[in-house]
């Protein structure tokens, strides 16, 4: 259990303390004796009379001296005038003053001031009533001209207490045992806490509150403790020495039970720390349990995902032991812990994570490639999954959302840059109706056999040659298809080109030899080459020939493009 200590004193105390005070100033101001007073800010004499050297007849001298409380914690501004004092004879003759004591000229030296023409006490900066809570004071008045004083008299100026300070547990932890089966109403431990404001206040009137209470199982309010003693009893039916725990499904690591033992040796010896085993229940190995940091504490964590669906329900039967065996033959401390397992809404899960198909790159528009279906692992509940493309980068797909029938949706390319390797990569998602949907995802990769689609195209489109003697040039050609659609290659030359020059394949059938075999006048002359693959597919591709005045391979002419 977490137990709160709260005291009942609260910020609006604060305001009450401030009316407080300005209560008193104003009845000081109010009585007969003070009605000469001026403002208190002012450096002027509070009066001044005329008759001040006449010798002042002897009489027994009067102080009016008021109450004095200030509130600590004043974040200023400073000086703050506290309350003015007055010499029954300062209607008689000038009245000079001055103050001694602690926070005068004793330390804290300066912390009480007093003008001495007006008598206004004041304070310099922030009092804390925890550190000293009243100050004793003299206050002293003489005739400003002669030594006539009237007798000092004792200021308390007494510092009202704010609500600034929080309770604090005597100890803690507080460790209590309670028999189980217990009545309702048994009381069976007590907390107690401090609070370092005024003791005569509300400031300090500490109350308890339970924060919360671990396990909640069998009931969230199974104690309740009494706000005034501290006093904790119990509240409702059903303490029993086995825990009962609820955890959810499919997590590693989650905290199960943190179960709390007591031993009378001597504190963190070796015969008092507390170890832990699980001695039945734990088949599968679903379950591990160790030693809390005080020694004290057997704490059971996940070690492997639980599922509802196989195991809704364990029972692990834990025993409590000493690092070192008993001195003396005694009984080992047992406990039965019963775990719950929460059903999760899990994701669907495909037939297959990644789903491998082949099709041709050509198939048509609006053709059925393949149905990707999920099922929902969680059977207890009666869920609908529904389907759709989460990643598709050519957007050649399109799904059926009640059915996962994946077709084409627009024509599909082997030679496209989102084929890598020949295959197609799309992601399908499918999605449950829960109110909190849960997602599944499944790879579909779609292997696209080559079709010949592509036809053979020479690289070159400029050449130089010499227009006499004129060495070869060699062309490259390219086929995006497979090599079953591409070479060997072979060429024909197309319309006046096969007057002039001549074009044949290389060795590889992979290449084209192009010779001018009939001198032409220097200038830029148009050849078109007609390219077969291995099954007949063609394309006519065009070359620029610059033919320059010059002979063999030495071509040297000026730029013509």
């Amino acid at each position: 259990m977490l137990v709160d200590p709260r005291t009942v004193g609260n910020s609006d105390l604060v305001s009450i303390h401030g009316q407080t005070i300005e209560q008193i100033l104003d009845i000081v101001s109010d009585q007969s004796q003070f009605q000469d007073l001026k403002d208190p800010h002012s450096e002027e004499d509070t009066q001044s009379l005329a008759g001040t050297s006449e010798v002042l007849r002897r009489r027994k001298r009067e102080w009016v001296i008021p109450p004095i409380k200030t509130p600590e914690n004043y974040r200023g501004p400073f000086p703050k005038h506290i309350v003015q004092i007055k010499s029954s004879f300062a209607k008689e003759a000038r009245m000079v003053y001055s103050i001694s004591g602690e926070g005068a000229d004793q330390d804290p030296k300066g912390l009480f001031t007093i003008n001495r023409n007006n008598g206004w006490l004041c304070v310099t900066r922030t009092l804390d009533r925890e550190a000293k809570d009243k100050y004793v004071l003299q206050a002293h008045a003489f005739v400003a001209d002669g030594e006539d004083r009237e007798e000092p008299m004792e200021i308390i100026a007494e510092v009202i207490d704010m609500n600034d300070n929080t309770p604090v547990f005597t100890q803690n932890p507080f460790l209590g045992s309670v028999p189980e089966a217990s009545a309702i109403g048994m009381e069976f431990m007590m907390v107690s806490a401090t609070d370092a404001d005024d003791p005569n206040t509300d400031n300090a009137d500490v109350r308890y509150s339970i924060l919360s209470q671990n396990p909640q199982e069998p009931d969230p309010t199974m104690f309740i403790i009494n706000p005034v003693t501290g006093v904790i009893r119990v509240n409702a039916a059903g303490l029993d020495r086995e825990y009962h725990v609820s955890v959810p499904e499919n997590e590693v690591g989650a905290v199960v039970v943190k179960m709390s033992v007591t031993d009378g040796d001597e504190p963190q010896a070796p015969a008092w720390t507390a170890k832990f085993r699980i001695i039945s229940g734990n088949n599968g190995g679903f379950f591990t349990v160790s030693t809390g940091p005080n020694k004290q504490e057997g704490i059971i964590t996940t070690a492997k995902p639980l599922d509802f669906e196989q195991n809704s329900k364990y029972t692990l039967l834990v025993a409590a032991e000493n690092d070192v065996p008993f001195a003396k033959s005694l009984t080992t401390s047992t406990s039965t812990v019963i775990v719950n397992v929460l059903d999760v809404n899990e994701a669907p899960v495909f037939d297959a994570e990644k789903k491998m198909i082949s099709r041709p790159e050509n198939v048509e528009v609006g053709s059925e490639l393949t149905v990707y279906t999920a099922t929902d692992p969680d059977t207890v509940r009666t869920q609908k999954v529904t389907y759709r493309v989460g990643s598709d980068p050519a957007g050649w797909l399109r799904v059926d959302g009640e059915t996962g029938l994946v077709e084409v949706r627009s024509p599909m390319d082997r030679e496209s840059c989102f084929v890598k390797n020949d295959a197609y990569k799309a992601v399908i998602i499918a999605i449950d109706d829960d109110p909190t949907p849960a997602t599944g995802t499944g790879t579909l990769v779609i292997e696209l056999d080559d079709v010949n689609d592509n036809a053979p195209t020479i690289e070159e489109g400029k050449i130089r040659v010499c227009n006499k003697q004129s060495a070869p040039v060699l062309l490259s050609v390219t086929d995006k298809d497979s090599p079953g659609f591409a070479a060997p290659y072979r060429v024909e030359l197309q319309g006046d080109s096969r007057n002039s020059w001549r074009a044949m394949m290389d060795e590889t059938r992979t290449g084209i030899i192009l010779r001018l075999e009939t001198a032409l006048k220097r200038g830029v002359h148009i050849i078109v080459l007609r390219v077969f693959d291995t099954k007949g597919s063609y394309q006519d591709s065009t070359v620029l020939a610059s033919v320059c005045d010059c002979a063999g391979d030495n071509v040297h002419c000026p730029p013509i493009w």
